[in-house]
Order: C-alpha cells, then structure tokens, then sequence
C-alpha cells in the first residue's frame, strides 16, 4: 500500500485548522492555505537484503508550504502551530495505513520570505515512516 500526497493532505486537515489546503500546487494562492508537495532530493529505494519484497516499511518525504498573511508574525504562529502538532504525532493512521515515526527534517518551520503579494510563507519538512 502506498502513502501519497493527497493522504497526507486529507491527514494534515484533521490536526491543524487553515481555510484552503492544496496538494502539489496552490492554485491562486489563497491566504491561510496550507500546500503538500513531495520534498525535492528524495533518498534512493530502499532495498532490503533479499529483495523489495521483504521491506516491511517506506518513507514519504514531504515538504508543507504554509502560506498565511502578509503579518510575518501571523505566519510565524501558525507555522509554529503546525510544526507542535506535528511533533506530538506518534504511531498514526493516515488513510488506513500504520505510521509508526514522522521525522521533522529541521528544528523549526524555515521562512522562505513571501511570493510576489508580500504574503509570508514558510515550510516544514518531514519524513513519514510508513508499514507496508
């Protein structure tokens, strides 16, 4: 069974509140939307000795766009919100599958500054260790 963005999508909107939440691409870049996309620089397939097969777990990696407000300290906020909720997440089901581990890449949600209407954005990146 396979994780894909849009479970983790549907997943993020029962932990954290925002009025639109996109998967791949923000379309019109509505404030207060929350964006999921698969993290540039993925690892290589994890193969197990004797074979695929006998792999027991995959990991997703995503990156979560938060674009918020043109108040950085609004987006800032959220973001922080976001990320707590995230780090008290242990042994969920996303979609009827088992994650037993997400791994936030960073220490805090990275501002990447604001898109061209000044709207403050930041990003969390994670990986999500899934039961096969």
């Amino acid at each position: 069974m396979m994780l894909g963005l849009v479970d983790v999508k549907d997943w993020i909107k029962t932990i954290f509140e925002a009025d639109h939440y996109y998967m791949g691409k923000l379309d019109n870049k509505k404030d207060k939307s929350i964006g999921i996309y698969q993290r540039k620089n993925p690892m290589p397939p994890r193969v197990c000795l004797g074979g695929i097969n006998l792999a027991s777990y995959e990991v997703k990696q995503v990156s979560i766009l938060i674009h918020w407000s043109n108040d950085a300290n609004d987006t800032e906020q959220a973001s922080y919100e976001l990320f707590e909720a995230l780090l008290g997440c242990q042994r969920v089901t996303i979609n009827n599958i088992d994650v037993p581990f997400i791994n936030l890449v960073t220490n805090e949600p990275v501002d990447v500054g604001t898109d061209d209407k000044g709207i403050y954005e930041r990003v969390i990146e994670m990986d999500i260790y899934y039961k096969k």
